[in-house]
């Protein structure tokens, strides 16, 4: 069966239950048209790049699919007329993407990043800072040229 990734985009006002939901009513039409969801990830509330239909934020939620063409066109058929979906983009994939997806790298890296604050507000770094200064030595050589004195 063929491969794909589908991103959706839920409007700001419902909640995250909802957009839940949601993705479960969508990988119902997939299970039901003989395929499976190889993986679903919820991405949360993030900013749109320009507002659609009046929203300026959205539910980010990622389904990696392996279903049979009718099962993801019914499962596209109902998102078009879903009043809380905003957009939703369905690619197919030579192959699923094993573990978390680059949305999710990006957020974890940023959370283990974050510097712990201690009570007089300076930061603490688990690394010790280590100056480097840079140095350049100058060779200078004495070229001799044959035949002058």
């Amino acid at each position: 069966m063929p491969l794909y990734e589908t991103v959706i985009i839920a409007r700001q006002d419902i909640s995250t239950q909802q957009v839940e939901a949601l993705a479960d009513q969508m990988s119902g039409f997939i299970t039901d048209g003989g395929g499976e969801i190889a993986k679903t990830e919820h991405w949360g509330l993030r900013n749109l790049a320009y507002k659609i239909k009046k929203n300026r934020k959205g539910h980010y939620v990622l389904m990696n699919i392996d279903a049979p063409v009718p099962a993801v066109k019914e499962m596209e058929r109902n998102l078009l007329l879903h009043e809380d979906i905003l957009r939703y983009m369905t690619l197919r994939v030579d192959e699923l993407e094993e573990g978390e997806s680059v949305m999710l790298q990006s957020r974890n890296a940023r959370t283990t990043n974050r510097r712990d604050r201690d009570d007089e507000g300076e930061a603490e770094t688990s690394e010790p800072v280590a100056e480097t200064a840079t140095t350049e030595t100058v060779v200078e050589e004495e070229v001799t040229v044959e035949g002058e004195e």
